[in-house]
């Protein structure tokens, strides 16, 4: 089947708006939100402890002679790193969102609500305490230690609770397997907190320290494998766009179509198992920002295609992680805010307004 008639197959209500009020061009919005990105993303390189101008980023950036040579370091070793990470990682997790709500029909389904960042932790905390039992040096002799080893390990466990919420999918309704998520999610914190107890004390404290969920974490060498990684998993989430806008209506009608449900859900999987895991893997935790970017999408673009949604939520994901990684570093006099903290503030009046203004659209029950 071509997708010129899958496409006349599907309803219109897919791809038109849901609402009757005048709407933006939809690349009105794209156009309007990279605009955005790039202002938070200026914001993110000059504002801090210390107050870098524009100009002299510029002059970094060519290769330029700039006031302060301490400038130089702030921003490539640390701000700009940051940055990038942020706005990969976000519109990775906006993906990861908008792929678990349509593949499991729950309009709460997230990435950490659903366990599979905690499937992530779980899979790091066993490579850390193989480390402690084995010995560092045996396991970075083989490479299981490293990066790479860190990546894998998280993609394993993110993978593995997401095929476990699949097998359950069939037997449970939404709200069940939300909470069968949620479950899953303290079984493994649980495990977790029992598996410290065989590794030292300085080892605790690193992965305490990587638990926390941060995007400033990230080192050079982890961000050349994590970003491949996200544009991997993102294209494969791209190529599912249009047999997700045929799930939206039933498993029954997208078979009816032609389509193989189980493999198309088999690559959402992965997909979102690889983008998951690998965000965990170099940032620890991040929590809210898919379910946050997914709602603001439909909230946004009125609408329940995918082909719409999917860009503009790896837009809203990424604009969200630099918004809020923003807000983190500015430069606080007394306090010290957590990203999770921060993202909690922002993101939950974002999915109620989300949530309260959506007269129409999908239907996940």
């Amino acid at each position: 089947m071509t997708e010129t008639t899958l496409s006349a197959q599907l309803p219109q209500n897919l791809s038109q708006t849901t609402i009757a009020r005048p709407k933006m061009n939809h690349a009105v919005w794209y156009a309007l939100l990279v605009v955005l990105i790039v202002a938070a993303f200026l914001a993110e390189v000059t504002i801090g402890a210390v107050r870098i101008p524009l100009a002299a980023i510029w002059q970094l950036l060519i290769g330029g002679a700039v006031e302060k040579e301490t400038w130089s370091n702030i921003l490539f070793a640390f701000r700009f790193p940051r940055a990038v990470n942020a706005l990969f990682s976000g519109a990775a997790l906006g993906a990861c969102g908008l792929l678990l709500q349509t593949l499991f029909r729950n309009p709460l389904a997230d990435p950490f609500v659903l366990g599979v960042m905690h499937g992530s932790r779980l899979g790091v905390a066993l490579l850390v305490v193989a480390s402690g039992l084995a010995g560092n040096a045996f396991l970075y002799k083989y490479g299981v230690g490293g990066d790479v080893g860190i990546a894998l390990a998280s993609a394993l466990g993110s993978t593995l609770v997401l095929l476990l919420l699949a097998a359950l999918a069939r037997r449970v309704n939404t709200v069940t397997l939300l909470i069968v998520g949620l479950m899953l999610g303290y079984l493994c914190v649980g495990l977790i907190s029992v598996m410290l107890h065989f590794i030292d004390e300085t080892q605790a404290q690193a992965f305490g320290s990587w638990d926390d969920g941060s995007f400033a974490g990230a080192t050079r060498q982890q961000l050349s494998i994590l970003l491949p990684g996200i544009v991997i998993g993102i294209a494969l989430a791209s190529v599912l766009v249009k047999p997700l806008n045929a799930l939206l209506l039933g498993e029954n009608y997208a078979q009816s179509l032609g389509l193989n449900v189980t493999r198309i859900k088999r690559l959402g999987f992965i997909a979102t198992g690889v983008l998951a895991g690998l965000v965990t893997a170099y940032c620890g935790p991040i929590a809210f920002l898919g379910i946050v970017a997914a709602h603001l999408g439909r909230g946004l673009f009125r609408t329940s295609d995918h082909r719409v949604l999917m860009p503009g939520v790896l837009l809203l994901g990424g604009l969200l992680g630099l918004l809020c990684d923003l807000i983190t570093h500015l430069p606080w006099s007394r306090h010290f805010l957590h990203l999770n903290a921060v993202n909690g503030l922002i993101g939950a009046p974002l999915v109620l307004w989300a949530l309260l203004n959506r007269k129409r659209g999908i239907r996940f029950e």
